[in-house]
Parts: structure tokens; sequence; C-alpha cells
């Protein structure tokens, strides 16, 4: 046994100590540990034992609705999260038909409580992933940012954010 899993087993055996003594029951099937690393080559998980029986080991959890994957990396949550907006865009896109869509103002408040908010949700954890798969929530507020002004797919994202009176998604993340 590694001195890594001596630690963890001796936090584990701590933790149900404390709550076999304060009345909590932890169960074993119900639980699963993700091993962060960030090393390349082929190494064994550590094996994690709880009132003997092992924990399973899996490649990402879900804390509070963010993904975190063995490499923090943020890509399943990401990729995730883009979905969820795409679908929400869908939506923005019925409600800003010319003819007998919503007004502007109305438009631009559906959007920040529908996308604008998932996107800043957890952005101080997700912020520090590759630069290249945080433009792909770029792309989603600039699509919701013309959805909701009604401008045009060539109009430059610097006058979108001029009009909606937003911020790009990098300033918001680094506040």
């Amino acid at each position: 046994m590694s001195f890594i899993e001596r630690q963890l087993q001796t936090a584990i055996t701590a933790i149900t100590n404390w709550c076999d003594k304060n009345g909590f029951v932890l169960s074993a099937q119900k639980k699963n540990c993700v091993h962060f690393c960030k090393l390349r080559g082929m190494h064994p998980h550590p094996e994690i034992f709880l009132n003997g029986t092992s924990i399973l080991m899996v490649s990402e959890a879900k804390f509070l609705g963010i993904i975190f994957d063995e490499k923090l990396s943020f890509r399943p949550y990401i990729l995730n999260l883009k979905r969820k907006c795409n679908k929400t865009l869908n939506l923005l896109k019925i409600l800003s038909n010319t003819t007998w869509g919503a007004d502007f103002s109305s438009l631009l408040k559906i959007y920040k409580a529908l996308v604008l908010s998932k996107l800043d949700y957890g952005c101080t954890i997700y912020g520090s992933s590759r630069k290249s798969l945080l433009q792909t929530l770029d792309t989603i507020h600039h699509q919701g940012l013309r959805l909701s002004s009604g401008a045009f797919r060539t109009s430059p994202v610097q006058s979108l954010y001029i009009i909606n009176q937003e911020q790009a998604l990098e300033l918001r993340r680094i506040k």
C-alpha cells in the first residue's frame, strides 16, 4: 500500500468512526472516488475501502452541478454546458421572430436569465480550462446576444457587446 493510499484510508476510517459516533451511515454503493492526477503515463488507481468494501473509481464526478474529470480539464462539463445552452437558445430563436416575437429588452432579460446565468455559474472553477475550450462558450454568448438584439450574423462581436451593454465572457470570469 502506497503512502497516498494509507493517508486516504486513514482519513476514510476517521470519517467512518465519526459517522458511527454521531449516528450517520455511509453507503459504499453510493460512493465513488476520482483520482485527480496530471500524470500522462499509466499508473494504478489507489484502492480505498469503506466498511470493508472497495470504493468505485470513476473518471468523472458531478459536484454541485459541475463535472470534475480526472485531469481537471473540465471538458465534459463545458461540452455538457454548451449542449444545454444551445437547447435554450433554440427557445430564444422562436421568441425572437420578427413578425410576432418579443421586444429587445424582453429578449435580453430572457437571455440573461436562461443562458447567461448558466454560463456564469462555476466560471471561477472552470475558468482555468484551455482557452480553445472556453472559446466554445464564447460562440454561445455571441449567438445569444445576436438573437436578443436582432443583429445580423455578420455583426462584429464588439458592437454586440456595446449594443447589449454586456461584457465578454473572458472579462466576466475575471470579476
